[in-house]
């Protein structure tokens, strides 16, 4: 039995002789040099680090990023030496745990004294918010000031569409909203995190003991990739799931109310509505199909960049100004979760919550408010999602 045996299709349509099944299998197979594997990865497969019950979901994994400020405050990617100092690696800001041989095994140099661990994110679900339409992201930020006098005001990235050369839409996916499809999420996954290079991310960022040609990622008799694959399940796969029987109870409606009047939901926003079936989005890429379309969705989160004091100074597509702004989880999938924000070093959601500041310091003063009893019954609210 596959560690994600339980991951069920949400109905979309497969391509001609593909199933989800397959797609899943893919999503979960071990690569080896063979394959493409490194020369600098963080997991041999997608399912490695999301999987959490079910293949898709988030983990406990992190991955390190680091980086420097210049003279002039501006973030820069570090430049890495690998293999004794004859060869490089610059232009990025991940810095892989492990490589194929010693010589391209990666050390963070100390002049790179911004450093900050990032967790895996969920993705399941994630082809929901794909079908969401970018204009819905930027009226949701347009009205956060005038919702929260001033205090909330989340950022729109407008990130590469690689899949479509020159277009660009919204950030939604990656803690810094640095890619706005899934198929471009999965391409620039595939490279960062295991090495495999593909139509999208064609080259390697070194060829230290490297033993195949880019690309890696070839289709298959199908004429799918395995990113085409991987995009498929992802856009495939269900909404995580809620605890019914713990949301009908008394302190989680309540909390649920104290939610949204103590003012989580303006970030946390509970419901979106993708769009219409046969909706072409990603730059005419993508036909937004009818299982993903016209959909009522309660992801608990608004997918935009905000300063909440937990900033980890890194800057990716967006402008400066993000650097100490990350993306608002949705809360979906909470319940199985252990570890709590981007870098999960909060144990507790009452951690968590109090870790918030910035844009979420009047929230957490009105949090702080409640007595003891609405504090849990938020938390216990939380612990449904």
């Amino acid at each position: 039995m596959n560690a994600g045996s339980q991951s069920v299709s949400n109905g979309i349509k497969e391509p001609p002789g593909d199933t989800f099944a397959l797609d899943q299998a893919q999503f979960e197979r071990r690569h080896d040099l063979s394959t493409g594997l490194g020369p600098e990865f963080n997991a041999t497969s997608c399912s490695e680090c999301h999987q959490n019950v079910v293949t898709g979901a988030a983990s406990q994994i992190t991955e390190k990023r680091v980086g420097h400020n210049d003279a002039n405050g501006k973030f820069v990617n570090p430049t890495i030496l690998i293999n004794n100092g004859a060869d490089s690696i610059s232009g990025r800001s991940i810095i892989n745990d492990r490589s194929i041989c010693a010589q391209a095994h990666e050390e963070v140099p100390d002049s790179e004294n911004i450093q900050t661990l990032r967790a895996v994110l969920n993705t399941l679900g994630d082809g929901f918010v794909e079908a969401v339409d970018d204009r819905t992201f930027l009226a949701i930020a347009a009205n956060q000031p005038a919702q929260s006098n001033g205090m909330i005001h989340g950022e729109v990235v407008q990130a590469p569409i690689l899949e479509v050369a020159g277009q660009t839409g919204v950030g939604k996916f990656g803690w810094k909203d640095q890619d706005p499809t899934i198929l471009s999420f999965v391409a620039d996954a595939y490279l960062n995190e295991m090495g495999v290079t593909n139509r999208l991310k064609p080259k390697d960022v070194t060829s230290v003991c490297k033993v195949t040609t880019d690309p890696e990622d070839k289709p298959d008799q199908l004429g799918l990739a395995d990113i085409d694959h991987f995009a498929q399940f992802v856009r495939g796969t269900q909404v995580p799931p809620r605890n019914a029987a713990l949301a009908e109870t008394a302190d989680a409606l309540a909390g649920e109310y104290l939610f949204s009047s103590i003012g989580c939901s303006t970030c946390h926003v509970p419901t979106l509505t993708t769009d219409r079936p046969g909706t072409k989005i990603n730059g005419g890429a993508f036909t937004v199909p009818e299982a993903l379309g016209n959909k009522i969705i309660h992801p608990f989160g608004d997918f935009l960049l905000h300063d909440v004091g937990t900033g980890d100074g890194i800057v990716q597509v967006g402008p400066q100004d993000t650097a100490n702004k990350l993306r608002t989880a949705p809360l979906w999938g909470l319940q199985i979760k252990s570890r709590f924000m981007h870098d999960l070093k909060s144990l507790t959601l009452d951690d968590a919550i109090h870790r918030h500041a910035g844009e979420a310091s009047v929230v957490i003063s009105r949090f702080n408010g409640l007595t003891p009893q609405e504090q849990r019954q938020l938390i216990t609210f939380l612990h449904s999602l």
